[in-house]
This record gives structure tokens, sequence and C-alpha cells, in this order.
């Protein structure tokens, strides 16, 4: 009987390695399909966030002024642009940049919690575990879900009006104190906030990291501004339902 060679011997003892065929959709695509390439989307779509949150507030601001500047304000928002674009059109523009970056944000942040589980299917065994975890970042999971629910909430109240029973279309100033004078309303708007705040915190601090930021000189700056941004944000936006409720806007 004829030997096999020692060569066709060691070929057939090591399988080669299979290799997946290179994938032909785009570089954002495929940078999206890995865990970093998600962290850096919730990064920057993070960011668009806390931009609009942030100028949103400070617009809102100007009911202390009175009727007349608010609404002023709002119809600025309405004719900006223009005679150069139709109006509402810069507007609407801005809302779709803010949808996809809402879309993309929950996206990546479910298919990263996912992904989690399913490193992970058992629970962490003691609370010694949660050591690299924070309060606020556990709970990201419920804060997330708040906040789209409030989204929906304050688009339904204040900009639909289809859940503002004295809702009148362009009167911004009206339509915040006909709100805010129900107690249920003041309560739903100030636990959601709160909501908002914790989630801010978090993703202020963590997406420095998520960008490759994880200095320990710049540590501890990063938690003051994190800390200082949601407090910020969550004083200023719970003033307006107190301010209402209280009388002080009228």
């Amino acid at each position: 009987m004829a030997q096999a060679s020692p060569r066709s011997t060691v070929e057939a003892a090591v399988k080669p390695i299979s290799r997946r065929p290179a994938s032909s959709a785009p570089w954002p695509l495929n940078l999206y399909a890995s865990a970093v390439g998600k962290k850096w989307v919730m990064a920057i779509t993070g960011v668009i966030g806390m931009g609009f949150i942030t100028m949103h507030m400070l617009g809102n601001l100007k009911i202390y002024l009175g009727a007349e500047e608010l609404n002023h304000y709002a119809e600025g928002l309405r004719t900006f642009g223009a005679p150069f674009v139709p109006r509402e059109g810069i507007l609407w523009m801005l809302r779709s940049i803010l949808v996809v970056a809402l879309v993309l944000h929950v996206h990546a942040a479910f298919s990263l919690w996912s992904a989690n589980r399913r490193a992970r299917p058992v629970a962490y065994a003691s609370q010694r575990d949660y050591i690299a975890a924070n309060w606020a970042s556990r709970t990201m999971k419920w804060t997330g879900p708040i906040i789209l629910l409030f989204i929906l909430m304050h688009l339904m109240d204040l900009t639909f009006g289809t859940w503002n029973k004295d809702f009148i279309s362009g009167n911004v100033y009206h339509n915040v104190v006909a709100l805010f004078t129900q107690l249920p309303k003041v309560i739903v708007y100030l636990i959601a906030n709160i909501a908002l705040g914790i989630h801010l915190w978090h993703g202020a601090w963590s997406l420095f990291q998520s960008m490759g930021v994880n200095n320990p000189y710049l540590n501890a700056l990063r938690r003051v501004f994190a800390t200082a941004f949601a407090l910020a944000i969550v004083a200023g936006n719970v003033s307006f339902p107190i301010a209402v409720y209280l009388g002080i806007v009228s």
C-alpha cells in the first residue's frame, strides 16, 4: 500500500482558516456595525441632542420676559432664513436632523445593550460587581424610555396641541400657561426632567470616554462639566411649570 507523503499528511491535518468575505457595505456602515462605531454614533448624536436641549431651554427662558417676547421668539424660529427659504423651512430641516439623530441614538443604545445582554446572560452576583458602573449608568435603560415618552407628550402638548385642551396655534405663551395650570401635568414634567437630568449627567460624562478622551487629569473636569450641565438644564426646565403653577408667570 502506498504511503502518504509527509507533506500531504501535514496539509490534511492542518485545516485552512476560513475567512469571511470582505463586506461590500460603505465604510460608515462597517464602522457602525462594530461596538466602537456605535459608541461614536451615540456620542455624536448625544452632542447634537445636548445642543438642542440647551438652545431650547435658553429660548424658553423668554417666558419670563412676557408673552410678546416668547411669541416673537417662536415666530422667529418659523421665519428663520426668510425670504431665501420657505416659511418653517429651516425649522423642519433642524427637526429632520434631530429625528435622525434620535433614531440613531436609540438604535445604537439598544444594540449595545442587547450585545451586553448576550455577552453576560447571567446577572451580576453581588453589588461589588457594580464597582465600574455608577448608579446613573445603570438607570440609563429606564431614563431613556421615560425621555422618549416625555418627547411624545411634549409634542402633543405644545407642538400639535392634541393633549392641550386650550391650545391656540401660534400662541406659545398661552399654551404653556394653559398647560401648567394643571397639577398632574406639572408633576409629570418635573419627573420627566429629573430623568432627563440623570440621563444627561451620565451621557455628558461618558461621551468623552466613548470618543477616546480618558485622561486621569481630565476626568475630574469631565465630572464637573457633566454635573454643571445637567443641573443647569434641569433647573431651567423645571422652573417653567413651577413658575406658571405658582402664578409667577400668568
